[in-house]
């Protein structure tokens, strides 16, 4: 037991949009033939990356594509112009969310400026000096309280 080697095991993350696996692999994975991804990669449902010796490389997020597809296929009926057509949408539709997001950003970026803005004319506004009978200068302010205080009375 002395002598046993304790062997070590490096984890390596890939990013899901890596390609990593060769199309056999990738079909394997998705559980379907690969030239129905070959088939998929020409109507533009998926589009896998290349080796610089031009071999298919899949990603995970392409098998997960894949299965998505094989789910709508299979399981709900849509045929593959029907798939194209959901993917499209789905696309459209995270487009508009991060646009939507942006636009809330935004609105709430301008409510923080017309706060602010308001705050800077109630102070402005307090500090305007209104002309009164008898050449004597008043603050606006200065008439509100005392206008205040005579309604209390």
């Amino acid at each position: 037991m002395a002598n046993q080697r304790i062997r070590q095991t490096t984890r390596v993350e890939v990013d899901s949009e890596r390609g990593v696996f060769m199309i056999s692999v990738a079909a394997e994975l998705a559980e379907m033939h690969p030239q129905t991804l070959r088939m998929y990669e020409a109507r533009g449902l998926i589009e896998p990356k290349r080796s610089p010796k031009g071999t298919r490389l899949y990603s995970h997020a392409d098998v997960e594509r894949l299965r998505r597809i094989q789910e709508m296929t299979a399981e709900l009926g849509m045929n593959l112009a029907g798939v194209e057509r959901v993917l499209e949408l789905e696309k459209q539709l995270e487009g508009m969310q991060r646009r939507l997001a942006g636009l809330e950003r935004r609105a709430s970026e301008l409510k923080t400026e017309v706060e602010r803005l308001e705050a800077l004319r109630r102070e402005l506004r307090a500090e305007i000096v209104p002309y009164a009978r008898g050449g004597a200068l008043v603050r606006l302010a200065d008439i509100a309280a005392a206008s205040g205080a005579w309604s209390r009375s």
